[in-house]
Formats: structure tokens, C-alpha cells, sequence
């Protein structure tokens, strides 16, 4: 027998043996973070995906495509985010100028407060978990994690 954990003492969790598991430690990593993600979205009512998308919009209006495109989901999925997130006052569309066949989504300023309070909670939530390593190794790990995704994307999110 091997010396797996058995699933039912981590419901919904992917088992990882130790460094010698199946789930390299990355992605084990990522589920960890994933879950974080999930439960300060919704502490906050809303999605980690219309989270994102917020977090995006801060930094100004895009178009749906670009939006789209930039969040990794199809135009008709975008078309339902943003449908539900501007239902609930956190973005609106707006006319291009000059082109009046697109439209830019934008954050409203509730929707702003929200994607304030949702990374705020989330930036604390992340450092609650890189808490069990001591202080100077935790900036060794930022720096380590931020040469990962800029080596990985050639930019920072």
C-alpha cells in the first residue's frame, strides 16, 4: 500500500503524498490559491471571474473582445459576465467614439470599491498562507514568484 492520504480526510482536495506525490508542488500550490481566490470572492458576492475582470477594468475601459480575450473566455461568455456584472452596478458599457458599433466596458466607481476590497482581502488572505515561512524567505519567495510570471508572460498582472 502506498503512503497516500486517503480523500476522504481532505474532501475535494487533490492528495499529494509528500515532494515524491503525484501533484508537483506548484500546482498543488495553485489549488491552495485557487481555493483562497474562490473564498474571498464570495465573501465579497461576487465570482473570482468577475473579480478579474474588475481588477482588469481598473486600469481603464476595454473593449468586450479585448476583454474577453484578455480573461481567456468566449465573447458570449463575456457578454453574460458582463451582463450580470452591470446588473449589479459594477461596470457599465459605453459608446467608442468613433467606431458606434463597439462598446467599452467600465468600472463604475462601486465597482472599483469592490475590486478594492476584493484584492485588499485577497492580498491578505495570500499572506496568511506564506506565513509558515519565515520573513526573509517570504521576499525571497515574492521576487522568486514575480521572475516566474514575468519569465512566464512578459508582464505583471
Amino acid at each position: 500500500m502506498g503512503t497516500e492520504t486517503p480523500a476522504t480526510e481532505h474532501p475535494g482536495e487533490l492528495c499529494v503524498a509528500g515532494h515524491g506525490g503525484p501533484l508537483h508542488a506548484l500546482a498543488h500550490l495553485s489549488v491552495l490559491v485557487q481555493r483562497q481566490i474562490s473564498a474571498v470572492a464570495d465573501r465579497n458576492g461576487m465570482t473570482p471571474m468577475q473579480a478579474r475582470m474588475l481588477g482588469v477594468l481598473t486600469a481603464g475601459p476595454r473593449r468586450m473582445a479585448e476583454l474577453a480575450q484578455g480573461l481567456g473566455i468566449e465573447k458570449a461568455a463575456m457578454t453574460g459576465l458582463v451582463d450580470r456584472a452591470e446588473s449589479r452596478g459594477l461596470v457599465e458599457r459605453t459608446a467608442v467614439p468613433g467606431d458606434r458599433r463597439s462598446i467599452h466596458v467600465v468600472v463604475t466607481d462601486a465597482g472599483a470599491t469592490a475590486s478594492t476590497a476584493f484584492y485588499r482581502e485577497l492580498g491578505e488572505s495570500l499572506e496568511t498562507l506564506i506565513a509558515a515561512l519565515p520573513p526573509t524567505e517570504r521576499d525571497v519567495f515574492r521576487a522568486d514568484t514575480e521572475t516566474i510570471v514575468d519569465a512566464a508572460s512578459g508582464e505583471r498582472c
